[in-house]
C-alpha cells in the first residue's frame, strides 16, 4: 500500500479519529512494525511480502481496539486529578501561601497577669 492509501486505512478504522484529533493516536507504520516488533531484516521489510502485510493489520487490529479506550480513560483519570484532587474551590490557603505561614511565639511579656 502507499502512504496514502494507509493512512486512509488507519482513518477509516477509526471514525471517532477521523472526527477529533483530541486524542494523541499514533499511526502505525509497516516498516518500524516490521523492524521493531517483528524483529525481521530489513531487506525482508523493503520487500513487504503479503505474508508480513497481513501480520501487521493483525498487530495493528490488536492495538487500535485497545489504543482509544485506553487513552479516554487516561483522560478521564488526569481530568479527575485535576478537577477533585487538586482543584481548591478557595482560593489559595494560607497553608500553601508560605509567606503567610509565620509562626509566632508569644512571649512572656505579651501575656497577661
Amino acid at each position: 500500500m502507499k502512504p496514502t492509501l494507509l493512512a486512509f486505512a488507519v482513518l477509516a478504522a477509526f471514525p471517532a479519529l477521523a472526527q477529533s484529533n483530541r486524542y494523541d493516536v499514533k499511526t502505525m507504520n509497516f516498516d518500524l512494525w516490521c523492524q521493531e516488533q517483528a524483529r525481521l531484516d530489513p531487506d525482508r521489510c523493503d520487500k513487504r511480502l503479503p505474508a508480513d502485510e497481513k501480520q501487521f493489520e493483525v498487530y495493528r487490529a490488536k492495538i487500535e481496539k485497545y489504543e482509544l479506550p485506553y487513552l479516554k480513560r487516561k483522560e478521564s483519570e488526569q481530568q479527575l486529578d485535576q478537577n477533585v484532587l487538586h482543584n481548591d474551590p478557595v482560593g489559595d490557603p494560607i497553608d500553601k501561601n508560605y509567606s503567610l505561614q509565620t509562626q509566632t511565639v508569644p512571649t512572656s511579656s505579651n501575656q497577661p497577669q
